[in-house]
């Protein structure tokens, strides 16, 4: 299934490319299989190949001191990783780990440019991600500063739930209202997206549980109203 590309959420990358341009990037590379806990990328190496996610999730993580790690961000089927040192701007920012059972394709340096640079679409493509991946750091760091955890764990559900939920069905219809987030975080990587403690985080998810917004079990979690999860997120309700 292809996560990331509902019409209210962030698209994934490919989906962003035209039918043509999709499959010739996807002849690219080699594909590779990684299990559950398998590093696809090392914070600090020097490698410059980009991976495209074809089934499976990702999470990418940056070191913050010796001891303590950061969950920076989520990338699922569709998305690629590692494009920072892909496109020659320094060292591995980030260690890029799998969440299960993931299909990727390893695209080295020297076959990304010369595509890249014979494929505009998808030239552009790659910069518009790049754009808008800088756009979300700088909101997210703005929030951080700006919103109590309770909001902020709103709106990192909001995103999560509208770039990878799936709705339930309402009369053979999607119900938007209702979504299941297929990520599975625990409350220590909430913690890390909210910047904030894994016991503050569980206060604010038993609030929204409380609440009936939500609900959560086995690692997952089930929005229940997102018409009010956004109220409590302070973001306006979509009218459509």
């Amino acid at each position: 299934m292809m996560h990331g590309s509902n019409l209210r959420g962030r698209q994934a990358f490919l989906n962003t490319l035209s039918p043509e341009a999709r499959a010739a990037f996807t002849r690219l590379g080699t594909r590779r299989c990684y299990a559950v806990g398998d590093v696809l990328i090392h914070e600090g190496d020097h490698g410059h190949e980009l991976v495209v996610l074809h089934e499976g999730l990702v999470k990418v993580t940056a070191r913050l001191d010796r001891d303590r790690v950061s969950l920076m961000d989520i990338r699922v089927a569709g998305d690629v990783v590692g494009e920072m040192s892909a496109m020659g701007v320094g060292p591995r920012s980030a260690t890029v780990t799998s969440c299960g059972g993931v299909s990727a394709t390893v695209v080295p340096h020297n076959e990304l440019e010369p595509f890249l640079l014979a494929h505009p679409e998808a030239l552009l493509a790659v910069n518009r991600m790049l754009c808008g991946r800088l756009r979300r750091a700088d909101r997210r760091r703005l929030e951080l500063g700006g919103y109590p955890v309770p909001v902020r764990l709103a709106r990192v559900l909001v995103e999560l739930a509208e770039s990878y939920g799936e709705p339930t069905s309402a009369f053979r219809e999607p119900d938007w209202n209702k979504i299941r987030i297929d990520v599975n975080l625990s409350q220590s990587e909430f913690a890390a997206l909210t910047a904030s403690t894994k016991h503050t985080v569980h206060k604010a998810l038993a609030q929204l549980r409380k609440d009936e917004i939500i609900t959560t079990g086995c690692r997952r979690t089930f929005i229940r109203d997102m018409a009010r999860l956004r109220e409590a997120a302070q973001l306006s309700v979509p009218t459509a």
